[in-house]
């Protein structure tokens, strides 16, 4: 989903990252399943969510600084 979203929006970007490949950044990001999805370095969640419930962590992750218009979302999956 995180790739739709970046194909929809230039204020989204997302990342696939091969945990075997990259064993720093699993252990960084304490990998214990795949998928994990970590978004803005402050929202995470493992497993595939209905889209529903992966839209919600989103809106979570952005409304942080009250000005979402000026936010750029990264959406990073592990």
């Amino acid at each position: 989903m995180a790739h739709q979203m970046a194909v929809e929006s230039s204020r989204v970007t997302g990342d696939v990252i091969e945990a075997q490949e990259f064993p720093d950044l699993a252990r960084r990001y304490g990998v214990r399943g795949v998928p994990m999805i970590v978004i803005n370095e402050t929202t995470e969640f493992v497993g595939a969510l209905p889209e529903s419930d992966y839209l919600a962590h989103v809106k979570e992750a952005v409304s942080g600084d009250g000005d979402q218009s000026s936010r750029e979302s990264r959406l990073e999956l592990v």
